[in-house]
């Protein structure tokens, strides 16, 4: 479980409230941030995980089925960069249960608007959604004392492996 903490723009544009308390996350990754851009001619929803800001991006419409998008763009990203296929099912089964939420957290949001402004420039450049989430996870972040989020993200894997 975890919650879905969106902007007010992706709020409106989801045409929902924020659910009131919500659980703390089973997720490894944490709660994910939501942000709606408009560029160019697309339209997408950035993500980025409440821990180590490793970004998703999924088209933005169909809004109902977002929270699917998003479980399928973490799986991808986080196979991509290198997490094991058992600790990417794991993560995976633990993003089954969502509740949308109010964003929360300043510093995620400062990193969600860095992002966007990378977003743009490379959106023709790097093809597909997939290249472009990877492209921002290798951008080393403030709040990660200038890791990636890529690094940030493998760390806690890594580390959650050496548990069992």
């Amino acid at each position: 479980m975890f919650t879905l903490r969106c902007t007010a723009r992706l709020l409106k544009r989801l045409k929902v409230g924020p659910e009131a308390g919500s659980a703390p996350p089973s997720t490894l990754l944490g709660d994910w941030y939501a942000h709606l851009l408009f560029l160019r001619q697309r339209h997408l929803v950035l993500c980025v995980s409440e821990r180590t800001l490793l970004p998703a991006l999924v088209p933005a419409r169909d809004l109902k089925m977002l929270l699917p998008r998003i479980e399928r763009s973490v799986c991808d990203v986080l196979l991509a960069i290198g997490v094991r296929e058992e600790a990417v099912q794991g993560e995976k089964s633990a993003m089954a249960a969502a509740v949308i939420g109010q964003t929360a957290s300043r510093q995620v949001l400062g990193s969600m608007n860095d992002f966007v402004k990378l977003v743009e420039p490379h959106l023709q450049d790097l093809g597909s959604l997939l290249d472009l989430a990877l492209h921002l996870a290798d951008t080393p972040c403030g709040p990660l004392q200038m890791e990636s989020p890529r690094q940030a993200t493998l760390r806690l894997f890594s580390m959650k492996t050496e548990e069992f």
